[in-house]
């Protein structure tokens, strides 16, 4: 269950897409859900303890498709989309029809490289990350007042806004760039898991993480024979 009453913001990242199932996809905002990550979506959608008083997704597709049952189930809710959407520091070399295991070594070479000012064609610098992190916890706090507000966004994203909340860098130098890139590989957040941040003295505060919502629908049926299923 997601207890919307015990946090101000509940960032989710989406479910399962065909990227992290190893699939090619074009583009960093095209890949969308796999089967398992439509399952996930409809479970977090059946996991809010109450209504939110906004529903947030990023641009790409793969968020939207993970807000889309929980839009569903209360579509008296306001919804907005945010530019919450993902790190595209690959730019063109993240490029169509391509497997995350063959962009691989342009990401190894993007963040050895630990420039945070350096932007690859169309892509994003580590600067523009940092800055829009900043800006989603600031919009938060804004409106905290008006409720809980669900933002289905991303993992690197959702780690960005928590190493600037625990560091309060807002000008990355290199160190800061490597720093970030240790940070991430120590933090897992898995797909359809929900991190809270809640109001406190001094501003946002980091609540916990939470995949419990994911957990198998238990019942009491009898399970079925595979040796039945058709391909």
């Amino acid at each position: 269950m997601i207890e919307l009453a015990q946090a101000r913001a509940w960032l989710i990242r989406h479910g399962e897409s065909e990227s992290n199932a190893g699939l090619p996809t074009n583009g960093p905002g095209g890949s969308p859900l796999t089967a398992l990550g439509r399952d996930q979506a409809e479970r977090v959608a059946a996991s809010f303890s109450g209504t939110p008083a906004l529903i947030v997704s990023s641009p790409f597709a793969r968020a939207r498709e993970t807000a889309a049952p929980t839009l569903a189930r209360f579509p008296d809710v306001p919804y907005e989309e945010w530019p919450v959407q993902e790190f595209t520091y690959l730019g063109e070399l993240h490029g169509p029809n391509t497997t995350a295991e063959e962009r691989r070594p342009y990401m190894e070479a993007y963040w050895q490289r630990s420039d945070p000012a350096y932007v690859n064609g169309d892509g994003e610098s580590f600067h523009t990350l940092v800055a829009r992190a900043h800006a989603c916890a600031e919009r938060i706090a804004e409106r905290q007042d008006e409720g809980a507000i669900v933002v289905f966004t991303h993992a690197l994203f959702m780690r960005a806004v928590l190493w600037s909340m625990f560091t309060g860098i807002t000008d990355p130098d290199g160190q800061d760039m490597r720093a970030f890139r240790r940070f991430v590989d120590t933090c897992e957040i898995p797909n359809a898991s929900a991190l809270g941040l809640r109001r406190a003295a001094q501003g946002l505060r980091f609540l916990g993480s939470s995949i419990a919502h994911l957990a198998p629908v238990q019942t009491t049926s009898p399970a079925p024979d595979p040796t039945t299923r058709t391909a």
